[in-house]
Order: C-alpha cells, then sequence, then structure tokens
C-alpha cells in the first residue's frame, strides 16, 4: 500500500505527462505484484492442494510484467501523437 501512496504523490507532484505516467506505470506493477507475491505465501501455508491456485496468480503476475509496461508505452505514444510536450526547466 505504500507504493500506491508513491504512485499517488508522483501523480500529484510531477511536472509533465510522461513523468506522471512514469510514476504510475512503476508503482502499480510493484505494488499489484508485492500484492499478489503475499497472496501466494498466504496460499502455500494452506495445503498442498492449492499449488494449482499458487501456479495461477503467478500467471497473473507474469501478464502484469507484459501488460502494464506495454499499456503504460501505448499511452505514452497516444500522448506523443496528441502533441503533449515534455516538462522543460526554465532557465532564468
Amino acid at each position: 500500500m505504500i507504493f500506491f501512496l508513491g504512485t499517488t504523490i508522483g501523480l500529484l507532484r510531477f511536472p509533465d505527462f510522461y513523468s506522471r505516467m512514469h510514476a504510475a506505470s512503476k508503482g502499480d506493477t510493484l505494488s499489484t505484484v508485492l500484492i499478489l507475491l503475499g497472496c501466494i505465501c498466504l496460499v502455500s501455508t494452506q495445503g498442498e492442494m492449492n499449488w494449482l491456485l499458487g501456479l495461477k496468480i503467478l500467471l497473473i503476475i507474469n501478464f502484469i510484467f507484459i501488460g502494464s509496461p506495454t499499456a503504460t508505452h501505448a499511452m505514452m505514444d497516444a500522448g506523443n501523437k496528441a502533441g503533449a510536450e515534455p516538462w522543460k526547466k526554465d532557465s532564468q
């Protein structure tokens, strides 16, 4: 849950679309994977018949590792095509 909080702070504090998408992607992926790994630990203590459930959770983690960066890249590409400019530090 702390990583979700970090993602939220990143969404509020970062200056442009690209930085916000980066924070959302990394924080969301890490948070979800850690929660699912906790579920695997819980399932592994409940007996030998739940190994299939643990395998299913591992497949979900694999899908998240593949799907989340791909979706973020697609959204950033759409933002680039729509004309979203990266933030540049003002030099004074």
